[in-house]
């Protein structure tokens, strides 16, 4: 029999994932502890039993979901593949991201500069920031090595790939005709080579 710890992390998890589902598809700002605790089948005071407020559970979820990314992103860095490899790896694991973490995707994506307003998301712009060096560092290390274009506008090359990535969350669902890895795939291809003919 699992112990009483464990029981009580299963169920802060699972409110995690309904509260998470609900500041997706709402927004953060329209969803409140009642209707959390509504569609977790408990009253709302018990809701406080595991979370002060609803900020402290949308900071759990993003603070999660941010340490494994990131954790992903450094591990790519620190590989001994090509520069190539690397921003492969990474447009991969980032569509894996929006397969996994749909919700929390999607709750960076709409509700980053609304929780901004609040010191304690400060380091939200610290991951912006991290983010933007990820990607700059693999694409300075692809022209580099000579795998990239060295007339490539780095910063804009940056922003039309997280645009581009980052926006597939508001249209990918999982168990469609194409799964977040051949999309990711695809993405590459029309990144890589282009859609022109040779």
């Amino acid at each position: 029999m699992p112990d009483a710890t464990e029981g009580s992390a299963t169920r802060r998890e699972e409110l995690l994932a309904i509260a998470a589902g609900l500041f997706a598809e709402k927004g953060f700002k329209n969803t409140t502890v009642r209707d959390i605790a509504d569609a977790s089948g408990i009253l709302s005071g018990s809701l406080y039993h595991h979370f002060d407020s609803k900020e402290s559970m949308v900071d759990e979820i993003l603070r999660t979901f941010q340490e494994e990314l990131f954790g992903q992103y450094d591990a790519i860095l620190a590989s001994d593949a090509g520069p190539l490899d690397q921003l492969e790896q990474a447009v991969v694991v980032s569509f894996e991201a929006i397969d996994k973490h749909r919700d929390e995707v999607a709750i960076f994506q709409n509700e980053a500069a609304h929780l901004l307003t609040f010191e304690r998301f400060g380091y939200l712009a610290e991951r912006n920031e991290q983010s933007r060096d990820v990607w700059l560092t693999l694409l300075r290390n692809g022209i580099e090595a000579g795998v990239l274009r060295d007339d490539l506008d780095v910063e804009l090359t940056y922003r039309f790939i997280r645009d581009t990535v980052w926006v597939a969350v508001s249209w990918y669902r999982p168990g469609g005709r194409r799964t977040h890895t051949e999309i990711a795939r695809q993405y590459l291809s029309i990144l890589l080579e282009g859609i022109h003919c040779a």
